[in-house]
């Protein structure tokens, strides 16, 4: 069934479009326009299409398949060791009001570019019996609270809901929780603009990493909407204690570690309404202690003007990300590579852009691979997933979460089609 896209275009539209295509920045060092700001934002959201008897492109020598299909909105996945995959399937959100103009269209145009299908809430469980590369679903664990994050931890597996996180008992081959979840914190919940809880869990396992929205573009709801939001979270597995690690990260969507160095890692999606080409979304290392500008000031020390009252102190402390993806791209999954993916792409970081809303002509909508040296982003991104978005400007899909699998796949959970996709090496001809 097609699905009719509800598009608006502000008048500075027509002028901005045709200097908007050149303008996506990428790299350490991006090129920042001139904030450009109207009575409403660019906003267009491509119309839905099916896939047919196409699939998502690949480079040469790669193979893509999809191994799960007709789940409730797959969000982010995690490989268990035996190689079952976990898929956790739902969407939340609180009741934000919608007190100016432009939130209620904006709900509406965000509205076109998600699934119709029933939130999960649950976690699904894809296995592989027979090593035929046909996977087999089964309900894992359900009535949870829009689970998004996962990590597993010797014999715990974690689950960032919207609302807290959560710990289950886990044996290697099990197929099904053994009864409800222990709780191990409540998280920030009020309005969640920004509902997504992003997670990982540090290299020795004794804390877990969890990324908190903001509950607004840029604290339209003002300062008390905003405690603990807009924060990365250190927690004590064992106690549930926690800490900001991080802060000023408006939309922190997906968190791993660094192998070779423990470091944590981030891709965010930040602010909304200074053009099409303001505010970059980013990866970045994640610094103890940093502070990275929202919603002061945007990429290091670029002042928001729209703060009020600005605190140039925080501004002056304000960390530059380690690496721009361009804006609005929306970036919703991320995690490094491994020799086993080929030589092209073993070393450096899949990312998935689940795609814009906010800008008249669509960009993100596909996974890129962004290459790595001495530990740290070198090189524009590659396209690695594409053909989400059509030459005539519809999408058949939306990437969100990525995972590597050990023996050198990579899984894309794709919550537009409801599907779960692999991507295999198929090594040296």
């Amino acid at each position: 069934m097609k699905v009719s896209c509800i598009r608006y275009i502000s008048p500075l539209a027509v002028l901005l479009i045709a200097s908007s295509a050149s303008a996506q920045q990428y790299g350490a060092t991006p090129a920042l326009p001139e904030p450009q700001r109207g009575l409403l934002p660019n906003m267009a959201v491509p119309e839905k299409a099916e896939w047919g008897n196409q699939q998502p492109i690949v480079p040469e020598g790669y193979t893509i398949t999809a191994i799960a299909n007709d789940l409730k909105v797959p969000r982010q996945t995690l490989v268990l060791p035996n190689g079952d995959i976990l898929v956790a399937e739902g969407k939340g959100g609180g009741n934000a009001p919608k007190s100016r103009p432009k939130d209620f269209i904006a709900g509406l145009i965000q509205a076109q570019g998600t699934t119709s299908v029933e939130s999960g809430n649950r976690l699904t469980l894809l296995r592989d019996e027979n090593g035929d590369g046909n996977y087999e679903q089964s309900v894992f664990a359900e009535d949870l609270n829009a689970p998004y994050g996962l990590a597993l931890v010797d014999d715990n597996l974690y689950v960032a809901n919207q609302d807290a996180l959560v710990r289950f008992d886990y044996e290697e081959g099990q197929t099904e929780a053994n009864g409800p979840p222990e709780l191990v914190t409540l998280l920030p919940s009020a309005i969640n603009h920004h509902w997504t809880k992003s997670l990982t869990a540090s290299t020795n396992g004794r804390f877990l990493y969890v990324g908190i929205g903001s509950n607004s573009n840029i604290t339209e709801r003002g300062m008390e909407a905003e405690v603990d939001r807009a924060e990365i979270w250190e927690i004590n597995a064992r106690t549930g204690a926690h800490r900001a690690y991080a802060t000023g990260v408006r939309n922190p969507t997906a968190l791993t570690i660094q192998p070779e160095t423990n470091q944590l890692w981030a891709v965010a999606n930040e602010r909304d309404e200074l053009g099409p080409d303001l505010v970059p979304d980013y990866l970045t290392s994640i610094q103890e202690g940093g502070f990275y500008g929202w919603p002061y000031s945007y990429w290091g020390q670029n002042v928001d003007t729209r703060v009020q009252p600005q605190d140039p102190q925080k501004v002056e402390s304000a960390i530059a990300p380690d690496y721009s993806l361009g804006s609005h791209v929306a970036p919703l999954g991320v995690a490094f590579s491994i020799p086993e993916m080929g030589d092209e792409f073993a070393e450096g970081v899949f990312i998935g852009e689940h795609g814009s809303w906010n800008r008249a002509d669509p960009v993100g909508y596909k996974v890129v691979f962004v290459p790595f040296s001495n530990g740290e982003p070198d090189g524009d991104p590659i396209d690695f997933v594409s053909g989400f978005l059509t030459e005539d400007g519809q999408t058949r899909g939306r990437p969100v979460g990525v995972t590597i699998d050990p023996e050198g796949a990579l899984i894309i959970a794709d919550d537009l089609t409801n599907a779960v996709w692999r991507v295999t090496y198929d090594g040296d001809e």
